[in-house]
């Protein structure tokens, strides 16, 4: 199993964009500078906080950078997250503090004006705080909030007088943390309270780099109000605010958070690149990346030595930067690298060489690393429930099917289920002719209306060949997605020995006709669906067994010519031999398939000319 957990280490030769990320803050030498880390759920935008992290810590002069990591979707429904993240800045800054007196005394300072505002000023909505003359933060907030405090039109005496005990109540709580001469009211107490900020990391001699990460995870409430308290200490020299979110997200939480307001895309904007001065997107997956990925995964899984698996990343991000020259990160290039790797090993670079293409271009996937990680990770399962079961199950094979699982429709992964339970033998033989065709590199025509996707076209030319192979057990080990139940399993116990005796037929049989007749109506049609099932596996049309199956069937039944008729008039005429035409011309309702067939471009002249002389017999 691989852990969906963020990363430290490098697949994927994104410590460049890290790199980069590092040097701006370094460069920007205590300018205040804020960065956005954005990217869709999934793509690592939280191991791109890692990488930029170890790129800082691992400079020579690391003791310059103070981190403060800080999660705000840990908060949400605990604590108010504006005040956890100043609370957890002023404590990094004491914990730093502790080995000189001057800018301890300074740190607790800081602590202590944190502590007053997290009491006077974050407790209160933003309407409130306008009210008592809080400054807003964030001119939106501000907005939003009067509206929200006025919205009803009618503000009485009373209110005022509510607000004005409040404010003393507040006021009264912050004398308790802050010294008698300190400034009370809630505007003197936030420019002090930067102030003191400005002043504690002058005498650390620190730059403070604060990483936020999960903020998209939030309820729109929490992440406006971690932004909100960004805003205090941005644009304070010795700053620097690192933020990972989905920029869409945060600009969707913006507009439902300030929902009374009436916000243009282009206000929501500026709210947004007020706070970012340096926008940073993860880059996304081709399909190099995405089979370095999967390569690396299994190595990282194979239990190699900690220095020979850094050796192969290195190698690897090395290739990686090289592809725009044309160069791959593909098996061939792993074998040199890893040229006595164990045969497991091989299979699994083996099985992510021929899928990252899929993966890559599959829209349900989109070459997402988390989504990757679940793939491989529900592979994993099933093998190991094959494995307890004692089911013999291939894993390219299983890989194959969890993909079309995952990445076709649920209509055309229910049909190839479907196919699969009610064949005798478990092969989804409907897939042999485009599978032949995807794999001559011809245009796969004529798919099923369920199987019509560029997704389907791509996923059938992916070794192995699967028409001809025994899908039962991967269906079994996958049944958490769709249960076994097979035509046989609905039919009565009477139905299913007489099935059983039709398909045994080998020519027509009266003897049976009068058992088939007294079944219901539900068993016909199931014993139907089973036979057309069977039939359509048949590639040569002459007397096949399943033909006297029908025709006993019909004999019997003769409502059930209605669905044979329709295949043997969807049947491609190339199936066809002349030794059929005559078992169907004393047939009523086989009539008009006859005159279809005799006049279809590309029928056999022979099979033409049975059908000829059976209408001179006539």
């Amino acid at each position: 199993m691989w852990s969906d957990n963020d990363t430290r280490r490098d697949f994927l030769n994104f410590r460049c964009v890290a790199d980069t990320a590092a040097e701006l803050i370094v460069q920007a030498d205590g300018t205040p500078i804020s960065m956005g880390i954005s990217g869709g759920w999934g793509v690592g935008k939280s191991s791109m906080l890692n990488l930029i992290n170890d790129a800082l810590s691992q400079r020579s002069d690391a003791k310059q950078y103070l981190f403060v990591e800080f999660n705000a979707w840990l908060y949400q429904g605990y604590d108010d997250a504006r005040a956890a993240l100043m609370e957890q800045i002023a404590s990094k800054l004491v914990e730093r503090a502790a080995e000189s007196s001057t800018a301890l005394d300074k740190a607790k300072g800081l602590m202590a004006r944190v502590d007053w505002i997290r009491a006077a000023g974050f407790a209160m909505g933003s309407g409130v705080a306008m009210a008592f003359g809080v400054p807003p933060v964030g001119v939106i907030g501000a907005a939003a909030g009067a509206v929200r405090g006025m919205v009803d039109g009618d503000v009485t005496g009373a209110d005022v007088a509510a607000a004005n005990k409040s404010a003393g109540e507040l006021a009264a709580a912050g004398a308790g943390v802050l010294k008698p001469s300190a400034p009370s009211t809630p505007p003197a107490q936030i420019r002090a309270l930067r102030d003191q900020f400005r002043e504690t990391l002058k005498a650390l001699d620190v730059t403070l780099v604060v990483l936020i990460d999960d903020l998209d995870r939030c309820l729109p409430g929490t992440a406006i109000s971690t932004l909100e308290a960004v805003r205090l200490f941005l644009f304070l020299p010795n700053a620097a605010f690192i933020i990972a979110a989905d920029d869409t997200m945060i600009r969707q939480a913006v507009k439902a958070h300030f929902k009374d307001v009436e916000l243009d895309d282009d206000l929501v904007t500026n709210y947004f690149d007020k706070l970012i001065q340096v926008p940073i997107r993860v880059p996304p997956l081709g399909t190099q990346e995405v089979r370095a990925y999967l390569m690396m995964l299994h190595v990282e899984k194979a239990g190699l030595p900690e220095d020979e698996v850094e050796r192969v990343r290195i190698a690897v991000c090395d290739r990686l930067s090289e592809t725009w020259k044309g160069k791959r990160a593909d098996l061939k290039f792993m074998l040199e690298v890893m040229p006595e790797c164990s045969d497991q090993l091989r299979n699994g670079l083996d099985l992510s060489d021929r899928l990252a293409p899929l993966l890559t271009s599959a829209k349900k996937v989109a070459g997402n690393p988390r989504l990757i990680k679940r793939f491989l990770n529900t592979l994993s399962i099933r093998l190991a429930v094959a494995k307890s079961q004692k089911v013999s199950v291939d894993e390219a094979t299983l890989a194959k099917v969890l993909l079309f699982e995952r990445c076709a429709s649920p209509e055309a992964y229910q049909a190839l289920v479907s196919e699969v339970n009610d064949a005798t033998d478990g092969h989804p033989a409907s897939l042999g002719p485009w599978e032949s065709q995807a794999r001559a590199g011809k245009p796969v025509e004529n798919l099923d209306k369920h199987f019509d996707s560029d997704f389907v076209r791509d996923w059938l030319a992916l070794p192995p060949a699967l028409s001809a192979s025994d899908l039962r057990p991967v269906v079994y080990v996958s049944r958490e997605t769709l249960p076994i139940i097979t035509a046989t399993d609905k039919m009565s116990t009477e139905a299913q020995s007489l099935l059983e005796a039709l398909v045994l037929l080998r020519t027509s049989d009266t003897t049976l006709r009068e058992p088939l007749a007294e079944l219901s109506g539900r068993d016909h049609l199931l014993m139907s669906e089973r036979l057309l099932t069977r039939a359509r596996q048949e590639q040569k049309w002459g007397k096949p067994s399943v033909l006297h199956a029908f025709l006993s069937l019909i004999d019997a039944v003769p409502e059930m010519s209605e669905a044979f008729v329709r295949f043997l008039g969807q049947m491609d005429v190339g199936r066809l031999t002349p030794a059929l035409i005559p078992l169907l011309g004393d047939k009523a309702w086989a009539s008009g398939v006859l005159d279809k067939w005799h006049s279809t471009e590309g029928l056999k002249s022979s099979v033409k000319n049975a059908i000829t002389n059976l209408r001179k017999a006539d």
